[in-house]
């Protein structure tokens, strides 16, 4: 039988492409009609099939450690918008959540019906973060003087 047939079956009998076949034996191999004889050479060691090469995790593995430390996270690793690698409604959860928080520890110090004034007010996204809030609460006096 041609060589090249024999390493097709080969391939096939092997589970492997037929660049990772190896023939060893040209006369032997040339002689085999079957895949039994095929697999014969195999076993002897006429034929071998090369291992499959995988893709190595290394790369992967280093990149991750990298990223794990805060490297790698530029403008030229970023994929999608500001707004798509982190919702919109996500930072507002953010944002309104440490502001209720704020809100909530002040509680005591303020003046009767601020809470609720300026809990409302947050709810309306009317402040950007937890400063901008207190200079709201100083400036209009809304803290119990002691």
């Amino acid at each position: 039988m041609d060589l090249n047939q024999v390493k097709k079956l080969a391939a096939k009998v092997s589970g492997v492409g037929e660049t990772k076949i190896r023939i060893r034996d040209r006369e032997k191999a040339a002689q085999a009609m079957t895949r039994d004889d095929v697999r014969a050479l195999i076993k002897q060691g006429k034929i071998e099939a090369l291992p499959k090469v995988g893709v190595s995790k290394f790369r992967a593995r280093k990149i991750k450690a990298q990223k794990k430390k805060g490297r790698q996270r530029g403008h030229g690793t970023r994929r999608g918008a500001k707004k798509a690698r982190t919702p919109r409604k996500q930072i507002w959860m953010t944002k309104v959540r440490a502001l209720r928080r704020k809100l909530v520890s002040i509680r005591p110090e303020l003046k009767e019906g601020a809470y609720r004034t300026l809990y409302n007010m947050i709810k309306g996204g009317y402040f950007r973060d937890k400063g901008h809030l207190m200079l709201y609460v100083k400036e209009r006096e809304m803290m119990v003087k002691k």
